[in-house]
């Protein structure tokens, strides 16, 4: 599960018209400390703003799954309430997770929300759409060095018994 966290940048930036005006814009970086992020999110800026920048602000987010579409120029936070059901006093119970889609517009956030939403069998409802302020996402990259080869093979191969002792 990854660990999202908005990080500011303040600069000055070359505004449309031609002026420059100071600018403190948000971002989120996938990392697993406050340090990781921070130094993550000066290397993804250092090719794209030109001139000095400090890291205003680095905080923890409560983001829990993002749904990407390439299309999208935006970012929207989608609050979606999962509904289960309390067996000892048998009321319906939610639990509020926050889901960032990437679209568009308003209605391509609800639709790829919806896609990403398929096969959920949890019951779940849309508490809220919002779009943010969010510039860019920049997800975790693994390197795997050249001199590693990684071999991944299940546990079972398909139509084979299980080896396990299930006792």
């Amino acid at each position: 599960m990854a660990l999202w966290f908005e990080c500011k940048a303040k600069y000055e930036k070359m505004q449309e018209n031609g002026s420059v005006a100071k600018v403190n814009e948000p971002y989120l970086v996938d990392a697993l400390t406050f340090t990781e992020a921070e130094s993550r999110f000066i290397e993804e800026l250092k090719p794209y703003i030109s001139g000095d920048f400090t890291v205003s602000a680095v905080k923890k987010t409560k983001i829990s799954e993002i749904f990407y579409d390439d299309s999208g120029d935006r970012y929207y936070m989608v609050k979606v309430n999962f509904i289960t059901l309390d067996e000892k006093s048998g009321m319906e119970k939610k639990s509020s997770n926050f889901i960032l889609v990437q679209a568009s517009s308003f209605k391509q956030a609800y639709d790829n929300f919806e896609k990403g939403m398929k096969g959920t069998l949890a019951d779940y409802e849309i508490a809220s759409i919002s779009e943010t302020m969010l510039m860019d996402v920049f997800p975790l990259k693994y390197k795997i060095p050249e001199n590693v080869t990684v071999t991944v093979e299940p546990a079972v191969k398909y139509g084979e018994p299980s080896t396990q002792n299930n006792t």
